[in-house]
């Protein structure tokens, strides 16, 4: 064991009466909370009204919740469903870990789009509000894996290595007590993110969703060598973790997208309004 590590919490559930309250669960809801309340207040700043975000919310939360976890099954198939899985039921079971950034994404864009079409709201400037608060969500996030004792990197004895209980450390690892605290480095990443886009936007008074491109683009920089360091079990494409793929794809994505509408869209937006849906306050 090195003089100094992390240690992993003793316990990640805990019974009150017949429910079990998971820090897993914990963390992903105060990590919503966060969000929602970040972004509300930058949703105010740039012209649109208090209690909207939460509309938004509605819609936009479960569908990211549901994409996070069908990506994170697609992804992982041969777990639930390969030879010897887990099954359909494990499959299902979002509130014991498991959960993808981009499955999130992509589903919290379309019940975002939905509840902007609904509300008479633009979706680019939401993004944008949103960017910094996703961040900090992730951040949070992430110490549910922490409590988990999952998605932990390769074995390491630098003094922040994380200490892993021997049930939960991978076939071929079991020699080994601490491990590259992963989810520490995309926490503290996350944050670094939050505060880089916040600052940007405001430095550069971005729009048209090129706030939150940057932060797509500074999070899948980080996320790349993430995915390096991980054990886990995943799904691989020529020997290399399918997430480290998707992260070059959405980089390469999110940096064009933010030259080409530097193009075509400079500056930002005027309103947040879909053309004759202003709010009597807003368009008097």
């Amino acid at each position: 064991m090195t003089p100094a590590f992390i240690p992993s919490p003793p316990q990640g559930v805990w019974e009150l009466g017949p429910i079990p309250v998971r820090a897993y669960a914990l963390a992903i809801l105060l990590g919503i909370f966060v969000a929602i309340w970040i972004t509300d207040k930058r949703w105010q700043a740039r012209g649109g009204q208090s209690g909207q975000i939460a509309d938004v919310a509605l819609w936009a939360v479960p569908a990211g919740i549901i994409g996070a976890r069908l990506y994170h099954v697609m992804t992982d198939w041969s777990t639930y469903f390969g030879e010897g899985g887990l099954g359909f039921v494990a499959a299902l079971k979002i509130w014991q870990g498991g959960l993808g950034i981009w499955g999130a994404v992509a589903g919290g864009a379309l019940g975002a789009w939905y509840a902007c079409r609904r509300y008479g709201l633009l979706l680019p400037p939401l993004g944008d509000a949103l960017a910094p608060g996703l961040a900090v969500a992730q951040a949070i996030g992430r110490w549910g894996n922490w409590f988990n004792q999952e998605l932990f990197g390769e074995p390491t004895t630098l003094p922040w290595g994380l200490e892993i209980d021997p049930a939960n450390r991978p076939a071929g690892y079991e020699q080994f007590e601490t491990f590259h605290p992963t989810f520490l480095y995309e926490s503290l990443w996350c944050l670094f993110v939050a505060v880089a886009v916040w600052w940007l936007d405001r430095r550069f008074q971005m729009g048209h969703g090129r706030v939150f491109a940057t932060y797509v683009a500074l999070y899948t920089l980080g996320r790349f060598f993430w995915e390096l360091l991980r054990i886990d079990d995943a799904t691989l494409i020529l020997g290399i973790r399918v997430n480290v793929f998707t992260s070059v794809v959405v980089f390469v994505g999110a940096i064009a997208y933010i030259l080409i509408s530097r193009r075509y869209a400079p500056g930002r937006e005027e309103t947040v309004y879909r053309p004759g849906r202003e709010p009597v306050s807003a368009s008097a």
